[in-house]
């Protein structure tokens, strides 16, 4: 081995140092992949973005009827209209018979609980808790229109198999064998989706987990307020003969008839029962249902991901939705039908007459919300990094929390194999990949380095070689699809047990082969502390075959805590780095610096 003289004066020269071995993993092999990547813009362009996917409208919603039929829901509006009609005159022609109005005699509609006249009116935190949640709500309803435009289909069932959903606002899947997930979302009016373009799930997402957080918070000052004062009484029914007195107000109602009622002190039954489903079963079950489709939680919680599967969570999740919506509709019309002027003095000014001051009030935070309706989009499209940015403070401490629970094996065995996987992202089309394809991968070779002891360049063969890896577990796709499937391959703990990252390693950075869909190679950027998590790995067999052209072949990433944007397809290289906002955008991913997804994503 050379020696190093240090008598003299200044450092050595670079002929008096061993040179590194040869190898071809170099950094010029590392920034051959850099120079691949492509930053992304600042800006929403609708003509260019995700790669230029055009417009694609869906269908009216239809839910399954039997094995294949399927009902249009949109034929409720003239059944609903004739139904409400026929009950109208029914309870009209019950509101004669002598029995129904001895019944409505004794449960007149409204129960007054003890205490109810020392705690009546209703003080200023209800009214600024009123207005919050009504304008927190309507970016919360647009938003997860545009989440679940993204995939179309819901289904009861743990796989996503086409034909099996029990909703859709989408055509049928084509026979097409490459037809992938992105090709299956719609597009929606502007003003209806947030932001209402297609395939914008990254930005809806913001909106959506960025408002559920300040929702959440406002509901559980509601909570707290709710409790610590007599409020409790309006929405918590203390009698059973809460069902015969809303049974008897809902008589009065289709009757046209409206109930005597004092709601300056108490609800009356009908209205009771609404609120204490709204706030305490639909609210509650909106948060348990939103976390139900975590892939770190799911992953973690076993017991409970069994029964409330990610598809039963998405289908339990727009079912409250459809509630909210119901309750908005049949609460505004009874507020305005039932003494506009006193109602909107109740809520919005603490008064009980039938002065202006209400109404001027909700015009005035009618204007808000309006105008802020109609600035959504446009502003979302103006400024994504600042709804990336301000959604991530909001929803980033959770996504960190959730993300660093590691994972065990054992929740998925084989009888659970989704029957269909969908495809999806980007697929590489280059003669180099071509070739690769053609040549069975025999020229393939895996490059690894970076902040790396060790770097390595492995070809199939080499990584067959390695200790085996196997794992039954869950794919998570942030569009909403899942599957379950048997990967193959190799752990991400034997490759750094292999590589031996430096101490100044923080994250991994996985590259692939195939471009994103606005050019330049698609990328994700890991933390080194998810790489040795049992369930993170390299697979090069799924359902105990080699990885098919449309899942990735011949190698792609699994890393069970994050959704399925994140599991990099057709992996070309591998770096160990200690940042990377240096790479690409900077922003952690390729989705990340071109669509404004998360680098954690972990809900």
């Amino acid at each position: 081995m050379a020696s190093v003289s240090t008598d003299s004066a200044g450092p050595p020269s670079a002929a008096a140092l061993p040179p590194p071995p040869r190898s071809s993993v170099s950094p010029e092999s590392v920034r051959s992949l850099r120079s691949q990547l492509l930053k992304g813009g600042d800006v929403v362009d609708p003509a260019t973005w995700a790669g230029g996917i055009p417009q694609a409208h869906g269908i009216a919603p239809r839910v399954r009827i039997g094995r294949s039929k399927w009902f249009n829901l949109l034929w409720l509006l003239p059944i609903g209209f004739l139904m409400l009609i026929i009950a109208v005159a029914v309870a009209q022609g019950l509101r004669g018979l002598p029995a129904v109005q001895r019944f409505i005699a004794q449960h007149p509609g409204t129960v007054e609980p003890a205490g109810a006249a020392q705690n009546a009116g209703f003080p200023l935190w209800v009214a600024a808790q009123h207005f919050l949640t009504a304008f927190l709500i309507i970016f919360i309803i647009r938003s997860g229109l545009q989440i679940l435009s993204d995939h179309p289909r819901l289904y009861w069932t743990r796989h996503s198999t086409p034909g099996k959903d029990w909703f859709r606002i989408q055509k049928p899947v084509p026979a097409d064998p490459l037809w992938t997930a992105k090709q299956d979302s719609i597009t929606l009016p502007r003003q209806v989706g947030l932001p209402g373009i297609r395939h914008s799930i990254g930005l809806a997402r913001w909106w959506h987990l960025g408002t559920d957080t300040l929702f959440l918070l406002n509901g559980l000052v509601f909570y707290v307020l709710l409790f610590a004062t007599g409020q409790w009484q309006r929405l918590i029914p203390t009698s059973w003969s809460v069902f015969p007195n809303a049974l008897s107000v809902l008589i009065q109602y289709l009757s046209l008839h409206w109930p005597m009622e004092n709601g300056w002190v108490a609800y009356n039954g009908l209205q009771l029962l609404a609120y204490f489903i709204t706030v305490f079963v639909a609210a509650p079950l909106a948060l348990i249902t939103g976390l139900g489709m975590s892939p770190a939680l799911s992953t973690r919680f076993k017991r409970i991901s069994k029964l409330l599967s990610i598809q039963t969570a998405r289908s339990l999740h727009f079912l409250v939705m459809a509630w909210f919506l119901l309750f908005i509709l049949v609460h505004v019309t009874l507020v305005f039908t039932t003494g506009l002027q006193r109602n909107l003095n109740h809520i919005y000014a603490g008064r009980n007459d039938d002065g202006w001051v209400g109404l001027w009030l909700f015009v005035a935070s009618m204007v808000v919300v309006i105008v802020s309706w109609v600035a959504a989009t446009p502003f979302t499209l103006r400024h994504p990094r600042l709804v990336q940015r301000l959604g991530f403070a909001l929803i980033g401490p959770a996504q960190r929390l959730f993300e660093h629970v590691d994972s065990t094996p054992g929740e998925y065995s084989e009888k659970d194999i989704s029957p269909y996987f969908w495809h999806n992202g980007h697929y590489p089309d280059s003669d180099e990949y071509k070739a690769l394809f053609d040549g069975n991968f025999a020229d393939y070779r895996l490059r690894i380095g970076g902040l790396v002891d060790e770097p390595v360049e492995l070809d199939l063969a080499e990584l067959r070689a390695l200790p085996h890896h196997e794992q039954i577990t869950q794919h998570f796709c942030i569009q909403g699809w899942s599957g379950v499937a048997r990967w193959g391959g190799v752990s991400m703990q034997t490759i750094m047990e292999l590589v031996k990252p430096q101490p100044g390693a923080r994250w991994v950075v996985f590259y692939s082969l195939g471009d994103g869909p606005n050019k330049g190679i698609y990328y994700d950027a890991h933390p080194i502390e998810q790489m040795s998590y049992h369930l993170t790995m390299l697979a090069y067999d799924m359902n105990g075959e080699p990885l098919s052209f449309g899942h990735g072949a011949p190698l792609r990433l699994r890393n069970e805590t994050q959704l399925g944007f994140k599991q990099v397809k057709w992996i070309a290289g591998v770096e160990f780095v200690a940042d990377y906002s240096e790479i690409g955008g900077g922003y952690g991913g390729y989705n990340q610096d071109h669509e404004f997804f998360g680098y954690r994503q972990s809900i």
